[in-house]
């Protein structure tokens, strides 16, 4: 009989876990909206090894919309180019005003332009493909920090 390893941690650091009055802190639940499959797995794998819960993963607008409504993340990482007719600029304006959630837009479509249709949305952040995985948990933790502070 072959045991597995206990998976270990990777390096990337601790999750920024969400503070919740006197109760255990739960970590920060993360929408991912990317409609390239294996790059939605590998973001799924390294926001579950840097401690962070996965509340869904959505490959177009429509499908993040739902999710977000249903699933309440705490932050949102939305590729811009999407399957099917609308992007995630739109997705993310839509979630921002029906839900007030806001995201960190990962893209290799972040011109100014696209900057500047996607600021009502008021994004945490821009990461820009192709990224490693430290700098999308970099990018999220620093999301996270913003959305506790002050506004």
């Amino acid at each position: 009989m072959s045991r597995e390893a206990p998976r270990q941690r990777s390096d990337i650091g601790d999750p920024a876990p969400v503070e919740d009055g006197n109760r255990r802190a739960e970590p920060a639940r993360i929408l991912v909206v990317e409609d390239d499959f294996l790059v939605a797995m590998q973001v799924e794998a390294a926001l579950a090894d840097a401690g962070f819960a996965v509340a869904g993963t959505a490959a177009s607008a429509e499908e993040a919309i739902a999710l977000a409504a249903s699933h309440h993340p705490t932050l949102i990482v939305m590729d811009i180019r999407l399957a099917g007719t609308r992007d995630g600029v739109d997705a993310a304006l839509e979630i921002h005003r029906a839900l007030g959630l806001r995201c960190v837009f990962a893209s290799a479509h972040a011109d100014p332009e696209m900057r500047r249709r996607a600021a009502p949305a008021e994004p945490l952040g821009w990461l820009q493909k192709p990224y490693n995985m430290f700098s999308l948990v970099e990018a999220i933790r620093s999301a996270l920090t913003a959305l506790r502070a002050p506004r």
